[in-house]
C-alpha cells in the first residue's frame, strides 16, 4: 500500500439539539476559536463549526444526546500558561494531568460535558 494519512481535518463533538449558542459561547467566547460558516446543504442539521490555526472542531446536534466523557479531541496550545490564567479568571474549571512524563496538559469540559484536552505546545 502506498498511502499516508496526513493529518486530521476536523473532529466532531456532539451537543443537545438547539444548543448552538452555548457552543458558540464556549468554543468562540472561552477558547477563542473562530466560527466558520457551514456549507449550505448542512445548515439545516443545526450545529456550528469552529477553527483555530489548522484545527477545526464541528459541533453536531444529537438527539438523544450523551456527552463524550472519555473520547476527546486534544489541541496543542501556544500560550498554554496564558490560557490557564484566562480560564481561571473566567471561572472555567479544568483538571491538570501529569500522567505522561514531559507532557503538560489539562482537561476542560464543554457546556455539554464533552471532554476537551489542551496540551502545552
Amino acid at each position: 500500500m502506498r498511502f499516508l494519512i496526513e493529518r486530521i481535518d476536523h473532529v466532531q463533538v456532539a451537543a443537545p439539539k438547539g444548543e448552538e449558542e452555548a457552543a458558540r459561547s464556549f468554543y468562540s467566547g472561552v477558547l477563542g476559536m473562530e466560527e466558520v460558516e457551514k456549507p449550505g446543504a448542512l445548515k439545516a442539521r443545526g450545529g456550528a463549526w469552529f477553527k483555530s490555526g489548522s484545527c477545526q472542531l464541528h459541533v453536531g446536534m444529537e438527539d438523544p444526546f450523551m456527552p463524550a466523557k472519555k473520547a476527546h479531541p486534544a489541541f496543542l496550545v501556544e500560550g498554554y500558561d496564558e490560557l490557564r490564567e484566562y480560564l481561571t479568571s473566567k471561572g472555567v474549571e479544568f483538571q491538570d494531568d501529569d500522567n505522561i512524563p514531559g507532557v503538560v496538559r489539562m482537561y476542560v469540559s464543554d457546556p455539554f460535558g464533552n471532554r476537551i484536552e489542551l496540551m502545552k505546545g
